[in-house]
């Protein structure tokens, strides 16, 4: 049985993993990575997203700014076949070569299905100006 700073370590590589598939650019590829039933509490949509379509609609859209993920604060939880990660991560964007960088507040819900951990509900906010 894995120790407990192994585990928060993989369910922490789980980010880098969901990051580097967006680096993709393919929405398809990013979806996989939601499991069936999930949803998406999207940084740049007010439309919850409860279905795969949907959730891949929402990426091939988030996608084309070319977004690259950074964990400025992350607490990792893991309880049995539910793991949770929240933070803070800023995402820095590229559109027709304007670069940006922007903060945003995050919560990934995973469970293990077989031996894969899925994300079963992401929530992503824009940090408030304080």
């Amino acid at each position: 049985m894995p120790d407990h700073d192994s585990m928060n370590t993989d369910i922490a590589a789980l980010f880098d993993l969901w990051n580097s598939t967006l680096q993709t650019g393919d929405a398809k590829q990013v979806a996989a990575l939601y499991a069936a039933d999930a949803v998406l509490l999207p940084t740049f949509s007010s439309a919850i997203r409860q279905t795969p379509d949907a959730i891949e609609e929402y990426f091939e859209e988030f996608l084309k700014s070319n977004p690259k993920g950074t964990i400025l604060h992350q607490k990792v939880s893991v309880y049995d076949q539910i793991a949770i990660n929240s933070g803070v991560y800023q995402f820095e964007t590229s559109i027709s070569g304007i670069e940006q960088k922007m903060c945003a507040r995050f919560t990934f819900v995973y469970r293990k299905d077989d031996k894969d951990w899925k994300i079963i509900e992401h929530h992503s906010s824009v940090m408030p100006a304080d």
